[in-house]
């Protein structure tokens, strides 16, 4: 399992730089400020959250069925949210609406919270960490 969160973990980051170097030097000319700040919004969340995973990888002071129930609010949560809001930044660029995911945003948001509150719970309930 940890093996599985940090290679996730990595390619998140990986993925978070590529997309903020298209951010900051291919986008200028495509899509307005505001659309790009948007954009740099989602690859800030997504590489918080690849940093997490890389902690959470590599700590052995949770069991790991909280271990794999934080991953999967984690990763669901960034894929919804910063994926969206990636989609929504560029809405400008193709003829179809990425309006209509917008409810998904605040889901992935609110999965990541999730994520984080279910570690502290663990984190308070256990009765020794490593």
């Amino acid at each position: 399992m940890n093996r599985t969160i940090l290679l996730v973990g990595t390619a998140m980051g990986m993925l978070a730089i590529i997309l903020g170097a298209f951010a900051a030097h291919g986008l200028e000319k495509l899509v307005d400020a505001e659309a790009i700040d948007t954009f740099e919004t989602g690859v800030k969340y997504q590489m918080y959250h690849a940093l997490f995973l890389l902690f959470l990888g590599i700590w052995s002071g949770l069991p790991v069925k909280p271990k794999k129930i934080v991953f999967s609010l984690i990763l669901l949560g960034v894929v919804l949210f910063s994926f969206s809001i990636y989609l929504l930044a560029l809405n400008s660029l193709t003829s179809f609406d990425f309006k209509i995911i917008g409810f998904l945003t605040p889901i992935g948001g609110v999965l990541m919270i999730m994520g984080w509150i279910y570690l502290g719970y663990h984190i308070l309930t256990q009765k020794a960490l490593n």
